[in-house]
């Protein structure tokens, strides 16, 4: 009984089956020994005191037992104490080491639980620093924040922190889905998407209905974004935000309201075309056009025929309307545009006519000051003989009461002319040459007239008043250096 009371004092740490036994110094080392245990495990961390330190100090309690059990089998003990109450004290004592164990094991539980929401508190902060700036530039946050944010629910679900992921996520998709709840819906699609691919990162236990919850926010934001840019962008091969949509959610409502929708806009351009910003009209309606012609799934086709015909209708409504707004350089292109593109379309004749006076106008601007008639006047019409003095052959555009454009072959074996006063001395006026001439018969009427010889000759315009009763006779020459005689009817 004696020995056993005192291996179980000893077993308690304390050392007191040393002081039954008055063997102090043995005592002394046991305090020791506990002592240094307490200073490697005090402060309470997460990781716990290092195995090796545990075993040791087991190992030392059980050989400091067996050691004061086999001194006290051989001698009596030195303090007046029973072997009985001494064991009985010695069971009691066994407490503290099995206390100070479930106790360090609480505050070791209690260290990482602070360190896990300091960590759950970490992820919070760089949500938080992140939403407040564009989601191209935070994205290597939010992920950072997510995998923290995964690694707390998913590898410790038990903990405080852990219990607190769920309704973390949900913050964490309302921060980086701010631009949709701003109604930013372009803005909004870059970071939606990126929710889509959760998912695929974090356990759907986690996210329960916030797997799903991007979907139809994303819908929405490619339709507004879509439609808001329809017209104003080209949308490229794809069909741009309103294609992504109907690949991706063709059975959403969204996904419905598509074609009806650009249909409509179609319709709005389609009437904008009687404005007064015509060319602006069919430059939307192009890039309508090629939005629909993109769109999956034959979408487009429909839509694309209507657009078709408004920019057929908006091209010549442009082309009017830059010739009344005296831009007669853009009017000629967009007109020669139009008879090329639309051959046979009833406008195509008008179409050419403006375009030769818008021509004749860059270089003589009182010949744009009204639309060219669209038919000849009745009445007597006047002769006019163009004479070509030039080894060039010429292209004469004229404009007034009819409107239109001849060719003269050159003259084979005239000359440029050394300046212009031999070129008025002596032009058409030689009997030796064979001249290529061309008789035009004009309405009465103001005229506008322009002399094209090609590359390397400076065009010239001019203008006559063509009158009743007279026949008209005019001679073009080329002087020397590249300048074309003067137009003298």
């Amino acid at each position: 009984m004696r020995a056993l009371a005192v291996g179980l004092l000893n077993l308690s740490g304390l050392g007191l089956g040393y002081v039954l036994l008055r063997r102090w110094l043995l005592a002394v080392v046991c305090w020791a020994a506990t002592a240094g245990l307490l200073v490697l495990a005090l402060p309470a961390d997460p990781e716990g005191i290092a195995g090796p330190w545990v075993i040791a100090y087991a190992v030392f309690l059980l050989l400091a037992a067996a050691d004061g059990a086999r001194r006290a089998y051989r001698a009596a003990l030195l303090l007046p104490v029973r072997s009985l109450v001494a064991a009985a004290l010695g069971l009691v004592l066994l407490a503290i080491p099995a206390g100070g164990a479930v106790a360090y094991d609480s505050a070791k539980d209690e260290a990482m639980e602070k360190v896990l929401l300091e960590r759950l508190d970490k992820a919070d902060g760089m949500v938080k620093s992140a939403s407040g700036t564009a989601f191209a530039q935070a994205k290597p946050e939010y992920r950072l924040a997510l995998r923290r944010y995964r690694s707390l629910g998913e590898k410790h679900p038990g903990s405080r922190a852990g219990k607190l992921v769920p309704k973390r996520l949900d913050a964490y998709y309302r921060a980086v889905a701010a631009p949709y709840h701003d109604n930013d819906h372009c803005t909004a699609i870059e970071p939606l998407t990126y929710l889509r691919t959760v998912p695929d990162q974090v356990d759907g236990k986690l996210l329960g209905e916030l797997a799903d919850w991007p979907d139809d926010p994303l819908a929405t934001s490619l339709y507004e974004c879509g439609m808001s840019s329809l017209g104003s962008r080209t949308a490229g091969s794809t069909g741009g935000d309103l294609g992504e949509l109907l690949r991706t959610f063709p059975e959403s409502e969204q996904a419905k309201k598509v074609e009806p929708a650009i249909r409509k806009e179609i319709r709005t351009q389609v009437a904008r075309l009687k404005g007064s910003a015509p060319c602006t009209a069919t430059d939307q309606l192009r890039r309508i056009g090629g939005t629909a012609k993109n769109l999956p799934d034959g979408t487009g086709d429909a839509l694309g025929r209507d657009v078709d015909n408004g920019v057929e209708n908006g091209t010549y409504a442009c082309g009017v309307d830059q010739f009344k707004d005296k831009k007669f350089s853009s009017a000629k292109r967009t007109m020669t545009d139009f008879a090329r593109e639309y051959k046979n379309n009833a406008r195509t004749p008008q179409a050419k006519k403006i375009a030769i006076a818008a021509e004749i106008a860059v270089a003589r601007p009182s010949a744009g000051k009204k639309l060219p008639r669209a038919s000849s006047p009745g009445g007597a019409k006047m002769e006019l003989v163009i004479t070509n003095d030039a080894p060039k052959p010429v292209e004469i555009l004229y404009t007034g009461s009819i409107t239109g454009t001849i060719k003269i072959p050159a003259c084979t074996n005239c000359k440029e002319y050394a300046d212009r006063t031999a070129s008025r001395k002596n032009g058409c006026e030689s009997g030796s040459k064979k001249y290529r001439k061309t008789t035009l018969r004009l309405p009465a009427g103001d005229y506008h007239f322009l002399a094209k010889y090609g590359l390397g000759v400076r065009d010239i315009a001019s203008g006559r008043d063509i009158r009743p009763g007279f026949r008209y006779t005019t001679c073009t020459v080329i002087v020397r250096g590249g300048s074309l005689g003067s137009l003298g009817l």
